[in-house]
Protein backbone atom coordinates (compact mmCIF):
# COMPACT_ATOMS: atom_id res chain seq x y z
CA UNK A 1 0.00 0.00 0.00
CA UNK A 2 0.92 3.49 -0.72
CA UNK A 3 0.02 6.85 1.45
CA UNK A 4 -0.39 10.36 1.07
CA UNK A 5 2.49 11.59 2.75
CA UNK A 6 4.72 9.29 0.36
CA UNK A 7 3.81 11.31 -2.81
CA UNK A 8 4.43 14.92 -3.47
CA UNK A 9 1.41 16.74 -3.64
CA UNK A 10 2.44 20.49 -3.57
CA UNK A 11 0.03 22.58 -6.01
CA UNK A 12 -1.38 19.20 -7.07
CA UNK A 13 -5.41 18.68 -6.95
CA UNK A 14 -6.09 16.24 -4.84
CA UNK A 15 -9.27 13.84 -5.25
CA UNK A 16 -10.04 12.43 -2.00
CA UNK A 17 -12.81 9.82 -1.23
CA UNK A 18 -14.23 9.97 2.14
CA UNK A 19 -16.93 8.03 3.81
CA UNK A 20 -18.99 10.85 5.06
CA UNK A 21 -22.16 9.20 5.69
CA UNK A 22 -23.89 10.49 8.46
CA UNK A 23 -26.87 10.13 10.67
CA UNK A 24 -29.16 13.11 9.52
CA UNK A 25 -32.22 14.57 10.97
CA UNK A 26 -33.75 17.01 8.77
CA UNK A 27 -30.33 18.98 7.60
CA UNK A 28 -29.03 18.60 11.14
CA UNK A 29 -26.13 16.03 11.59
CA UNK A 30 -26.65 14.01 14.62
CA UNK A 31 -23.02 12.22 14.99
CA UNK A 32 -20.34 13.67 13.01
CA UNK A 33 -17.53 11.39 14.16
CA UNK A 34 -16.92 10.29 10.37
CA UNK A 35 -16.27 13.68 9.56
CA UNK A 36 -14.13 14.27 12.15
CA UNK A 37 -12.14 10.96 11.19
CA UNK A 38 -11.27 11.82 7.88
CA UNK A 39 -10.16 15.77 8.79
CA UNK A 40 -6.33 14.80 9.21
CA UNK A 41 -6.02 13.86 5.85
CA UNK A 42 -7.62 16.78 4.31
CA UNK A 43 -5.78 18.85 6.51
CA UNK A 44 -2.61 17.13 5.39
CA UNK A 45 -3.25 17.64 1.97
CA UNK A 46 -4.10 21.49 2.52
CA UNK A 47 -1.24 22.34 4.97
CA UNK A 48 1.40 20.98 1.75
CA UNK A 49 -0.54 23.35 -0.64
CA UNK A 50 -2.61 21.04 -2.47
CA UNK A 51 -5.95 22.00 -3.61
CA UNK A 52 -8.87 19.35 -2.21
CA UNK A 53 -11.79 18.12 -3.60
CA UNK A 54 -13.66 15.96 -1.73
CA UNK A 55 -16.32 13.43 -2.73
CA UNK A 56 -18.74 11.03 -0.81
CA UNK A 57 -21.90 9.39 -0.84
CA UNK A 58 -25.32 10.07 1.58
CA UNK A 59 -27.98 7.50 2.36
CA UNK A 60 -30.01 5.50 -0.09
CA UNK A 61 -31.06 7.70 -3.12
CA UNK A 62 -30.82 5.03 -5.32
CA UNK A 63 -29.46 6.67 -8.31
CA UNK A 64 -31.55 9.61 -8.35
CA UNK A 65 -31.21 13.32 -6.85
CA UNK A 66 -33.12 13.10 -3.61
CA UNK A 67 -32.93 16.57 -1.94
CA UNK A 68 -32.70 15.21 1.58
CA UNK A 69 -29.39 13.19 0.60
CA UNK A 70 -27.76 17.13 -0.05
CA UNK A 71 -24.19 16.75 1.19
CA UNK A 72 -25.23 20.63 1.58
CA UNK A 73 -24.85 19.93 5.73
CA UNK A 74 -21.98 18.09 5.40
CA UNK A 75 -20.07 20.64 3.57
CA UNK A 76 -21.30 23.31 5.92
CA UNK A 77 -19.83 20.55 8.64
CA UNK A 78 -16.54 20.09 7.14
CA UNK A 79 -15.96 23.68 6.64
CA UNK A 80 -16.22 23.77 10.25
CA UNK A 81 -13.53 21.89 11.40
CA UNK A 82 -11.31 23.46 8.54
CA UNK A 83 -11.72 26.52 9.23
CA UNK A 84 -12.60 27.43 5.52
CA UNK A 85 -15.69 27.27 3.30
CA UNK A 86 -16.09 24.02 1.83
CA UNK A 87 -18.26 25.23 -1.54
CA UNK A 88 -20.29 21.94 -2.77
CA UNK A 89 -20.76 21.25 -6.36
CA UNK A 90 -24.10 21.20 -7.90
CA UNK A 91 -23.23 17.43 -9.32
CA UNK A 92 -20.37 15.62 -9.09
CA UNK A 93 -19.31 14.87 -12.79
CA UNK A 94 -20.51 17.43 -15.73
CA UNK A 95 -19.18 20.39 -17.53
CA UNK A 96 -20.25 22.54 -14.36
CA UNK A 97 -18.27 20.76 -11.90
CA UNK A 98 -15.34 20.00 -14.57
CA UNK A 99 -14.94 24.03 -14.79
CA UNK A 100 -15.39 24.52 -10.79
CA UNK A 101 -12.32 21.77 -10.12
CA UNK A 102 -10.52 23.11 -13.02
CA UNK A 103 -10.08 26.80 -11.06
CA UNK A 104 -10.00 25.31 -7.50
CA UNK A 105 -6.68 26.76 -6.22
CA UNK A 106 -4.39 25.69 -3.64
CA UNK A 107 -5.50 25.57 -0.03
CA UNK A 108 -9.34 25.27 -1.34
CA UNK A 109 -11.50 22.91 -0.29
CA UNK A 110 -14.73 21.67 -3.19
CA UNK A 111 -17.08 19.24 -2.29
CA UNK A 112 -18.96 16.99 -4.97
CA UNK A 113 -22.48 16.54 -4.45
CA UNK A 114 -23.65 12.64 -3.40
CA UNK A 115 -21.76 10.06 -5.68
CA UNK A 116 -25.26 7.99 -5.44
CA UNK A 117 -27.31 10.77 -7.32
CA UNK A 118 -26.18 8.73 -9.96
CA UNK A 119 -26.85 4.73 -10.40
CA UNK A 120 -22.79 4.10 -12.06
CA UNK A 121 -21.78 4.44 -9.11
CA UNK A 122 -23.24 1.75 -7.08
CA UNK A 123 -23.04 -0.30 -10.71
CA UNK A 124 -22.98 -3.99 -10.54
CA UNK A 125 -20.71 -4.36 -13.32
CA UNK A 126 -17.55 -2.62 -14.83
CA UNK A 127 -20.40 -2.28 -17.77
CA UNK A 128 -23.05 -0.45 -15.49
CA UNK A 129 -20.43 2.03 -14.14
CA UNK A 130 -18.93 2.92 -17.59
CA UNK A 131 -16.90 5.53 -17.42
CA UNK A 132 -18.07 7.05 -14.46
CA UNK A 133 -14.75 6.53 -12.29
CA UNK A 134 -12.83 7.68 -15.61
CA UNK A 135 -14.39 11.22 -15.36
CA UNK A 136 -14.15 11.40 -11.63
CA UNK A 137 -10.62 11.27 -11.72
CA UNK A 138 -10.09 13.56 -14.64
CA UNK A 139 -10.78 16.37 -12.05
CA UNK A 140 -7.58 15.96 -10.45
CA UNK A 141 -3.84 14.65 -10.32
CA UNK A 142 -4.01 12.37 -7.56
CA UNK A 143 -6.57 10.31 -5.83
CA UNK A 144 -6.93 9.28 -2.35
CA UNK A 145 -8.89 6.74 -0.74
CA UNK A 146 -9.65 7.29 2.68
CA UNK A 147 -12.84 5.77 2.99
CA UNK A 148 -12.91 2.40 4.91
CA UNK A 149 -16.44 2.12 5.48
CA UNK A 150 -16.91 1.63 1.64
CA UNK A 151 -13.78 -0.50 1.10
CA UNK A 152 -15.68 -3.49 0.50
CA UNK A 153 -17.99 -1.96 -2.12
CA UNK A 154 -17.23 -2.34 -6.07
CA UNK A 155 -18.12 1.32 -5.91
CA UNK A 156 -16.93 3.29 -9.17
CA UNK A 157 -15.42 5.95 -6.86
CA UNK A 158 -13.66 3.27 -4.96
CA UNK A 159 -12.20 0.33 -7.48
CA UNK A 160 -12.46 2.17 -11.22
CA UNK A 161 -11.10 5.77 -10.13
CA UNK A 162 -7.48 4.36 -9.25
CA UNK A 163 -7.29 3.11 -12.64
CA UNK A 164 -7.93 5.98 -14.31
CA UNK A 165 -5.83 8.18 -11.99
CA UNK A 166 -2.40 9.30 -12.70
CA UNK A 167 -1.52 8.46 -9.61
CA UNK A 168 -3.05 6.80 -6.61
CA UNK A 169 -2.72 6.27 -2.71
CA UNK A 170 -4.39 5.94 0.52
CA UNK A 171 -5.14 8.69 2.90
CA UNK A 172 -4.40 8.32 6.73
CA UNK A 173 -7.80 7.07 7.94
CA UNK A 174 -7.32 4.14 5.56
CA UNK A 175 -3.44 4.01 7.13
CA UNK A 176 -4.71 3.24 10.25
CA UNK A 177 -6.98 1.15 9.53
CA UNK A 178 -4.69 -1.13 7.29
CA UNK A 179 -2.21 -1.08 10.51
CA UNK A 180 -4.35 -2.23 12.98
CA UNK A 181 -6.32 -4.51 11.35
CA UNK A 182 -3.99 -6.17 8.41
CA UNK A 183 -0.21 -5.89 10.56
CA UNK A 184 -1.73 -6.20 13.95
CA UNK A 185 -3.58 -9.54 12.95
CA UNK A 186 -1.02 -11.09 10.90
CA UNK A 187 0.42 -12.29 14.46
CA UNK A 188 -1.86 -11.66 16.81
CA UNK A 189 -0.57 -12.12 20.61
CA UNK A 190 -1.67 -15.05 22.30
CA UNK A 191 -4.00 -15.42 23.82
CA UNK A 192 -6.34 -13.98 20.41
CA UNK A 193 -10.21 -14.16 21.32
CA UNK A 194 -12.82 -13.23 19.14
CA UNK A 195 -16.08 -11.81 20.03
CA UNK A 196 -19.24 -11.94 18.00
CA UNK A 197 -22.87 -10.84 19.03
CA UNK A 198 -25.65 -9.40 17.04
CA UNK A 199 -28.56 -10.53 15.96
CA UNK A 200 -27.86 -13.40 12.97
CA UNK A 201 -25.40 -16.32 12.83
CA UNK A 202 -25.68 -15.64 8.91
CA UNK A 203 -24.05 -12.64 8.58
CA UNK A 204 -21.12 -13.84 10.96
CA UNK A 205 -20.78 -17.61 9.19
CA UNK A 206 -17.47 -15.90 7.70
CA UNK A 207 -16.03 -14.56 10.33
CA UNK A 208 -16.63 -18.20 12.45
CA UNK A 209 -15.34 -20.65 9.19
CA UNK A 210 -11.95 -17.92 9.15
CA UNK A 211 -11.06 -17.51 12.73
CA UNK A 212 -12.15 -20.97 14.77
CA UNK A 213 -8.59 -22.59 14.56
CA UNK A 214 -6.91 -19.34 14.16
CA UNK A 215 -8.24 -17.75 17.73
CA UNK A 216 -7.81 -19.09 21.21
CA UNK A 217 -11.37 -18.52 22.02
CA UNK A 218 -14.54 -17.51 20.19
CA UNK A 219 -17.36 -15.88 22.03
CA UNK A 220 -20.78 -16.21 21.08
CA UNK A 221 -23.53 -13.69 22.54
CA UNK A 222 -26.25 -11.64 21.31
CA UNK A 223 -29.28 -12.84 19.48
CA UNK A 224 -27.04 -15.30 17.18
CA UNK A 225 -26.04 -17.45 20.44
CA UNK A 226 -29.88 -18.83 20.38
CA UNK A 227 -29.68 -20.93 17.33
CA UNK A 228 -26.53 -22.46 18.85
CA UNK A 229 -28.95 -22.94 21.47
CA UNK A 230 -31.33 -24.60 19.39
CA UNK A 231 -28.55 -27.04 17.49
CA UNK A 232 -28.12 -28.01 21.64
CA UNK A 233 -31.47 -29.53 21.37
CA UNK A 234 -32.76 -26.67 24.05
CA UNK A 235 -35.77 -24.61 23.64
CA UNK A 236 -35.40 -20.74 22.94
CA UNK A 237 -39.19 -19.96 23.27
CA UNK A 238 -39.93 -16.90 20.94
CA UNK A 239 -36.62 -15.31 20.47
CA UNK A 240 -35.29 -14.73 17.94
CA UNK A 241 -33.61 -17.42 16.24
CA UNK A 242 -32.36 -18.93 12.39
CA UNK A 243 -33.98 -22.47 12.09
CA UNK A 244 -32.65 -23.10 8.84
CA UNK A 245 -29.19 -22.60 10.18
CA UNK A 246 -29.02 -24.98 13.05
CA UNK A 247 -27.26 -27.64 11.17
CA UNK A 248 -24.62 -24.87 10.27
CA UNK A 249 -24.42 -23.95 13.97
CA UNK A 250 -23.88 -27.74 15.07
CA UNK A 251 -20.93 -28.32 12.01
CA UNK A 252 -19.53 -24.95 13.95
CA UNK A 253 -19.41 -26.76 17.43
CA UNK A 254 -17.92 -29.48 16.28
CA UNK A 255 -15.24 -27.19 14.04
CA UNK A 256 -14.32 -25.45 16.74
CA UNK A 257 -13.82 -28.78 19.43
CA UNK A 258 -11.76 -30.35 16.61
CA UNK A 259 -9.43 -27.35 16.07
CA UNK A 260 -8.38 -25.81 19.35
CA UNK A 261 -10.77 -23.05 19.49
CA UNK A 262 -12.74 -22.90 22.92
CA UNK A 263 -16.33 -21.97 21.81
CA UNK A 264 -17.98 -20.01 24.65
CA UNK A 265 -21.69 -19.73 24.23
CA UNK A 266 -24.51 -18.15 27.07
CA UNK A 267 -24.94 -20.29 29.89
CA UNK A 268 -28.01 -17.77 31.01
CA UNK A 269 -30.31 -15.22 29.86
CA UNK A 270 -32.09 -12.32 30.55
CA UNK A 271 -35.32 -12.92 29.05
CA UNK A 272 -38.63 -10.88 28.73
CA UNK A 273 -42.00 -10.93 27.26
CA UNK A 274 -41.53 -7.63 25.39
CA UNK A 275 -38.17 -5.46 24.78
CA UNK A 276 -39.19 -2.79 27.00
CA UNK A 277 -38.40 -4.52 30.33
CA UNK A 278 -36.84 -7.83 31.99
CA UNK A 279 -39.22 -10.68 33.44
CA UNK A 280 -36.20 -12.62 34.74
CA UNK A 281 -32.96 -14.65 34.60
CA UNK A 282 -33.31 -17.85 33.07
CA UNK A 283 -30.60 -20.82 31.80
CA UNK A 284 -30.68 -22.75 28.57
CA UNK A 285 -32.57 -25.48 30.01
CA UNK A 286 -35.38 -23.49 31.42
CA UNK A 287 -36.08 -21.08 28.74
CA UNK A 288 -39.88 -19.85 29.18
CA UNK A 289 -41.96 -20.50 25.91
CA UNK A 290 -43.51 -17.19 25.78
CA UNK A 291 -39.93 -15.77 26.20
CA UNK A 292 -37.49 -13.88 24.95
CA UNK A 293 -33.33 -14.57 25.47
CA UNK A 294 -32.48 -10.65 25.18
CA UNK A 295 -29.58 -9.73 27.00
CA UNK A 296 -26.44 -12.25 28.10
CA UNK A 297 -27.42 -13.18 32.13
CA UNK A 298 -25.33 -12.81 35.11
CA UNK A 299 -23.42 -15.85 35.32
CA UNK A 300 -22.37 -15.67 31.33
CA UNK A 301 -21.09 -12.39 31.84
CA UNK A 302 -18.69 -13.26 34.74
CA UNK A 303 -17.47 -16.33 32.65
CA UNK A 304 -16.82 -14.26 29.57
CA UNK A 305 -15.37 -11.58 31.47
CA UNK A 306 -12.91 -13.79 33.01
CA UNK A 307 -11.90 -15.16 29.08
CA UNK A 308 -11.32 -11.33 28.30
CA UNK A 309 -9.25 -10.95 31.02
CA UNK A 310 -6.80 -13.30 29.76
CA UNK A 311 -6.45 -12.24 26.30
CA UNK A 312 -3.75 -10.43 24.83
CA UNK A 313 -5.46 -9.52 21.63
CA UNK A 314 -9.65 -9.52 21.25
CA UNK A 315 -11.79 -8.74 18.14
CA UNK A 316 -15.23 -7.89 18.90
CA UNK A 317 -18.03 -7.75 16.98
CA UNK A 318 -21.99 -7.35 17.54
CA UNK A 319 -23.40 -6.40 21.15
CA UNK A 320 -24.60 -9.58 23.51
CA UNK A 321 -28.12 -8.07 23.81
CA UNK A 322 -30.41 -5.41 23.05
CA UNK A 323 -28.19 -3.16 24.53
CA UNK A 324 -30.27 -0.03 23.42
CA UNK A 325 -32.93 -1.06 25.99
CA UNK A 326 -31.52 0.05 29.54
CA UNK A 327 -32.75 -3.61 30.79
CA UNK A 328 -31.32 -5.86 28.23
CA UNK A 329 -27.63 -3.74 28.18
CA UNK A 330 -25.66 -4.82 30.86
CA UNK A 331 -24.38 -7.67 29.53
CA UNK A 332 -22.89 -5.84 26.43
CA UNK A 333 -21.73 -2.98 28.67
CA UNK A 334 -19.60 -5.17 30.93
CA UNK A 335 -18.62 -6.75 28.54
CA UNK A 336 -17.31 -3.89 26.76
CA UNK A 337 -15.99 -2.69 29.74
CA UNK A 338 -13.55 -5.80 30.51
CA UNK A 339 -12.00 -4.97 27.56
CA UNK A 340 -11.67 -1.55 28.35
CA UNK A 341 -9.38 -2.61 31.19
CA UNK A 342 -7.20 -5.12 29.20
CA UNK A 343 -3.84 -4.85 28.80
CA UNK A 344 -3.99 -6.53 25.71
CA UNK A 345 -4.88 -4.81 22.07
CA UNK A 346 -8.46 -4.57 22.12
CA UNK A 347 -10.14 -3.82 18.57
CA UNK A 348 -13.70 -3.02 17.69
CA UNK A 349 -15.45 -2.59 14.65
CA UNK A 350 -19.36 -2.75 13.45
CA UNK A 351 -22.20 0.20 14.30
CA UNK A 352 -23.90 -1.64 16.55
CA UNK A 353 -20.69 -2.00 18.30
CA UNK A 354 -18.95 1.29 18.18
CA UNK A 355 -22.29 2.89 19.61
CA UNK A 356 -22.30 0.20 22.59
CA UNK A 357 -18.39 1.27 23.57
CA UNK A 358 -19.92 5.34 22.93
CA UNK A 359 -22.41 5.04 24.73
CA UNK A 360 -20.08 3.46 27.64
CA UNK A 361 -18.02 6.71 27.25
CA UNK A 362 -14.90 3.62 26.83
CA UNK A 363 -13.81 5.28 23.36
CA UNK A 364 -10.37 6.49 24.94
CA UNK A 365 -9.73 2.90 26.18
CA UNK A 366 -9.85 0.59 23.28
CA UNK A 367 -6.57 0.35 20.91
CA UNK A 368 -8.36 0.73 17.89
CA UNK A 369 -12.11 1.32 16.75
CA UNK A 370 -12.69 0.98 12.65
CA UNK A 371 -14.62 3.20 11.50
CA UNK A 372 -15.96 0.40 9.21
CA UNK A 373 -18.68 -2.37 9.49
CA UNK A 374 -19.16 -4.20 6.07
CA UNK A 375 -15.70 -3.77 5.28
CA UNK A 376 -14.23 -5.12 8.83
CA UNK A 377 -16.41 -7.87 8.57
CA UNK A 378 -15.11 -9.11 5.72
CA UNK A 379 -11.45 -8.44 6.49
CA UNK A 380 -12.37 -10.59 9.35
CA UNK A 381 -13.79 -12.76 6.69
CA UNK A 382 -10.12 -13.16 5.32
CA UNK A 383 -11.56 -11.47 2.26
CA UNK A 384 -9.13 -8.92 -0.16
CA UNK A 385 -11.11 -5.54 0.15
CA UNK A 386 -11.41 -4.22 -3.53
CA UNK A 387 -10.47 -1.07 -2.46
CA UNK A 388 -7.25 -2.12 -1.36
CA UNK A 389 -7.06 -4.76 -4.30
CA UNK A 390 -7.46 -1.37 -6.42
CA UNK A 391 -4.77 0.70 -4.77
CA UNK A 392 -2.46 -2.04 -4.91
CA UNK A 393 -2.65 -3.00 -8.81
CA UNK A 394 -2.11 0.67 -9.57
CA UNK A 395 1.31 1.47 -7.55
CA UNK A 396 3.22 1.81 -10.16
CA UNK A 397 1.70 5.15 -11.50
Amino acid sequence: MRFINQLDITGKKILIRVDFNVPLDGETITDDNRIKAGVPTIKYALDKGAAVIVMAHLGKPKGEKVAKFSLGPVAKRLGEYLGLEVVLAPDCVGPEVEKMAAALKPGQVLMLENLRFHPEEEGKTPEDRGDFGAKLASLADIYVNDAFGVAHRPNASVVDVPYSAKQCCAGFLLKLEWENLGEALKAPKKPYIAISGGAKVSSKLGILNNLIGKVDHFIIGGAMANTFLLAQGKSVGKSLVEESLVDTAREIITKAAASGTDLHLPEDFVWGVNTDEASGICTGDNVPEDGMLLDIGPVTVQKFCDVISEAQTIVWNGPMGLFEKPAFADGSMKVCKAMAESDGITIVGGGDTDAVVHKAGLQDDFTFISTGGGSFLEFLEGKELPAFKALKENLDK
